[in-house]
């Protein structure tokens, strides 16, 4: 109970959570989730973080209450989602002691979050086995101004932006089955995503890309790499937000090993890279996950044009 009769809450918030809870019983789960989102990003700009909090407890709530009566109703199942929940928590956090950390992500052995209800997602099978390999969701954004909804802005102060002109996607969770070796598995996520960027006319790509591991020292000679080759425009380069960042741009004075960059080099980052893609100038540290991430994006229009005859090939 969120307790309005003993003052926990005042008369207006309880109002506005009967009205949601309406709107999620007469099948308008998405927009509330959204609304929710919105609201939750604006308290934490400004610092309002019990505010922040509770109304992710409220979204939290209403995913838990929609995986039980179908979690995705664009088009994929609720056994789909939860299978690639369970692959995301068996890629990201099966044996990491700190996964009971993460809130509702480790229970049942699934990572799951408030963003699953607002993305679509994409699941690819291994035809004669019917098993699992890879999977990965995507939020499409219409224009800059959405970008603060995203997840990615939990992490990044993305003010810069906001103001750009074009339809926006984001991908996130991206994982191969730890045991699938197929290199095919990588190609065919990317023709899957080419062709939803081409129907939907998607101007910009954007996600974090993770680093295995919190010790920047392992990967010194990749985030050098980045910091030579690879960093955003300065129009575009989100701003610190995060509470533990690495700033590799401003403390690696190193020149980087090509050969070891390149060992080291997350492969949904390389791909990236090899499309034109750049990246922030810091890495956020994220000790729940055991990761260190960088925000990654790439314009469409300045994928190479063999790339993108490669990736559409792919589609068929």
């Amino acid at each position: 109970c969120s307790g309005p009769c003993v003052g926990l809450i005042s008369e207006a918030e309880y109002g506005a959570a009967v009205r949601d809870a309406e709107r999620f019983l007469s099948g308008r789960s998405t927009k509330v989730q959204e609304a929710l989102a919105e609201e939750m990003q604006a308290a934490s700009d400004a610092m309002e973080f019990e505010r922040a909090a509770a109304l992710r407890d409220r979204i939290r709530a209403l995913t838990q209450v929609q995986t039980a009566q179908g979690i995705n109703p664009r088009g994929v199942t609720e056994a789909d989602v939860v299978a690639a929940q369970r692959l995301r928590f068996r890629a990201f956090l099966a044996g990491d002691h700190q996964a009971g950390d993460r809130g509702d992500a480790g229970r049942d052995g699934r990572d799951a979050d408030a963003f699953d209800a607002l993305c679509r997602h994409v699941l690819i099978e291994d035809r004669k086995t019917g098993q699992l390999v890879c999977t990965f969701r995507f939020l499409d954004l219409e224009a800059g101004g959405d970008i603060t909804q995203s997840y990615s802005a939990q992490f990044y102060d993305l003010a810069s932006l906001t103001e750009y002109e074009g339809r926006m996607l984001e991908l996130g969770r991206f994982c191969i089955h730890p045991e699938a070796r197929d290199p095919d598995i990588l190609r065919i996520a990317w023709g899957a995503m080419t062709r939803y960027v081409d129907e939907r006319d998607v101007s910009l790509l954007f996600g974090c890309s993770s680093f295995q591991g919190t010790q920047w020292q392992d990967h010194a000679d990749a985030l050098a790499l980045l910091k030579h080759r690879h960093l955003g425009p300065k129009r575009f380069l989100p701003r610190v937000k995060a509470p533990n960042v690495f700033k590799f741009a401003a403390r690696l004075r190193r020149k980087p090993d090509a050969k070891r960059a390149n060992l080291k080099m997350p492969p949904l980052l390389k791909t990236y890279l090899m499309m034109g893609g750049w990246v922030s100038d810091h890495a956020v540290v994220d000790r729940d996950m055991n990761t260190m991430h960088v925000f990654t994006g790439v314009e469409i229009k300045s994928i190479p044009p063999a790339r993108k005859k490669l990736l559409r090939a792919v589609v068929g």
